[in-house]
């Protein structure tokens, strides 16, 4: 396995970015910049524990959490529909192919 080193203004950049997408979660920038996600995860940590935060983020509020659910739940809906078509064109091809 090779270690990759970035500079430093890149980590800060990083970090930032993942900040200033408050939806948006490590492994989603982390695939964005082209790192692993545990990679960013470690440098969010460092940057916590430089601002003298700690680690995670604030507790969300009762009904934020259920409006969170809700979204999941309607995400969760799209994403098995994406799936059900993916499944149902690849046996179409599938028979295509056939002689």
């Amino acid at each position: 396995m090779v270690m990759k080193h970035y500079p430093a203004e890149f980590k800060a950049d990083a970090v930032a970015l993942y900040r200033s997408r408050p939806g948006a979660t490590i492994a989603q920038v982390a695939e964005d910049l082209g790192v692993n996600r545990e990679t960013l995860r470690s440098w969010v940590r460092v940057d916590d524990q430089r601002r003298g935060a700690v680690a995670g983020p604030p507790a969300p509020a009762a009904s934020s959490v259920e409006d969170e659910n809700a979204a999941l739940r309607r995400r969760v809906r799209e994403l098995e529909e994406e799936r059900d078509i993916l499944r149902k064109a690849a046996r179409y091809f599938a028979g295509e192919t056939r002689w």
